[in-house]
This record gives C-alpha cells, structure tokens and sequence, in this order.
C-alpha cells in the first residue's frame, strides 16, 4: 500500500478542518485511487471514513533572478485528498511532537 505521502498541514487546510471538524487534507500518490486511501486512512489512524474527494495539481512554473542570471524551474505535481471522518472520530497530526 503506502499510498499517502503526507497529511496536509497548511492554513488554508486548518480553515476547512476548523468550519467542518470531520475533514483533513492528504498528499497521495497519484495514481492512488479512492479506495486505497480510505483502506490506509482507516488502518493507520484507527477512524472511520465516510468520504474520500480528490483532486490533481500540475506544478507551477518558477523563476527568479540571481547572481548568475535569470533561473526557471518547476515545483511538482501532487495530488490532494480530503477526507471526511464519521461524527466524533478525529485525527491528531501534534500528537507525536
């Protein structure tokens, strides 16, 4: 298995999880299925998954100018996953800190 890379900590993610309590935000693989992230969702974090939405990101052109010139490159591509929880169940992300 091993498809979720990592869970999504970011203030626009915090936002959604603080209006509806039951949803977080998931890097995965991209050629995971919905399927497969509820079956590890559910055994890793013991909770009970009711929905999976996915959606794929195409990485973003960059550019800056330095020292040595005008540089380009490109971030990568990922795919989000957010997940809704059953009522009650939870995921604590700062529980190991």
């Amino acid at each position: 298995m091993g498809c979720i890379i990592k869970p999504l900590v970011t203030e626009k993610m915090n936002s959604i999880t603080e209006k509806f309590p039951s949803r977080f935000g998931f890097i995965v693989l991209p050629d995971a299925n919905k399927l497969e992230i509820k079956k590890e969702i559910e055994s890793l974090y013991n909770v009970t998954v009711l929905d999976v939405n996915t959606s794929n990101y195409l990485g973003k052109d960059k550019s800056r100018y330095t020292r040595k010139g005008f540089t380009r490159g490109r971030a990568n591509s990922f795919k989000k996953a957010i997940v809704t929880l059953k009522e009650g169940d939870t995921i604590d992300f700062y529980s190991n800190i």
